[in-house]
């Protein structure tokens, strides 16, 4: 039987700094997780909290596009030696930000480009970001797309023609609580009704996103709430919840290139 594997979680975040964050998911059925690097320092404490809790959390390596303009220039080199960990499944989160533009936009572009790049070399799937930058975001992602060995839309919350330009690229879709939210969530809800079974992932994007159909409310989302977004997505969909389980089990697993090794999972090299 599979398990729950949250794909997005900001365990960097003070929100989630406690213990009982991750200790709670695991209760919940949440066997797996993966923590979030939005900048070098905050990429550094994701993998130091997957070291916490070998072949169970995992960690990604990359540059958020609010903080692009931050970048120095051995950004790169910093990014290529924390994914030599074993515990670093994926280069990001990066890509584009239009929305609130807080890094200038050809820092932007330069730093998701480098991004791609390292993402090539490494073998690594990139775990991208979009907001308002949908255009540039496919025009980079086209340009590497033969070298780069997958992806995944985090967090992805646009329209169904969108959806299946990141479907033809090859790419998995981040779904979060967003989805619950009937107001926001619409034109997602209306997407999801169309996405494969064979090519959706789930997660949280904790602490971010609390699902507005859970509960009582909370200001702080956390990935033991993860199987209660599933359900709201296996009714979109309309399949079994188990089924849904399932399949966002395998494809997380062939996202990330982990495989089972004993009781655990570990990233296989290509």
């Amino acid at each position: 039987m599979s398990s729950w594997f949250d794909i997005g979680v900001n365990l960097s975040d003070p929100r989630l700094s406690e213990t009982s964050t991750i200790t709670n998911a695991f209760t919940a059925g949440v066997e797996c997780m993966v923590g979030i690097g939005t900048s070098v320092e905050e990429s550094r404490l994701a993998n130091q909290r997957a070291v916490e809790y070998p072949n169970r959390v995992f960690s990604t390596a990359g540059i958020h596009p609010h903080y692009a303009k931050d970048a120095t220039p051995r950004f790169i080199d910093d990014l290529r030696q924390l994914a030599s960990q074993p515990s670093v499944i994926a280069v990001g989160e990066c890509g584009l930000d239009y929305n609130r533009n807080f890094s200038p936009k050809v820092d932007q572009l330069r730093v998701f480009e480098a991004q791609l790049a390292l993402a090539c070399e490494l073998k690594l799937p990139v775990f991208l970001h979009e907001r308002d930058a949908f255009d540039d975001q496919i025009m980079l992602l086209k340009m590497y797309q033969k070298d780069l060995v997958g992806g995944v839309a985090h967090c992805f919350t646009g329209t169904r023609e969108e959806m299946l330009v990141y479907l033809e690229l090859g790419l998995y879709i981040g779904i979060t609580g967003w989805v619950c939210d009937d107001k926001r969530g619409q034109a997602l809800q209306s997407a999801v009704k169309c996405l494969p079974l064979d090519r959706i992932v789930l997660e949280t994007d904790a602490p971010y996103l609390f699902p507005k159909t859970l509960k009582p409310k909370s200001r702080t989302n956390v990935p033991a709430n993860l199987p209660h977004i599933a359900k709201y997505v296996a009714a979109l969909m309309e399949v079994d919840v188990p089924n849904l389980q399932n399949a966002a089990w395998q494809n997380t697993l062939s996202l990330f290139n982990l495989a089972r090794s004993g009781e655990h999972l570990v990233r296989q090299c290509f």
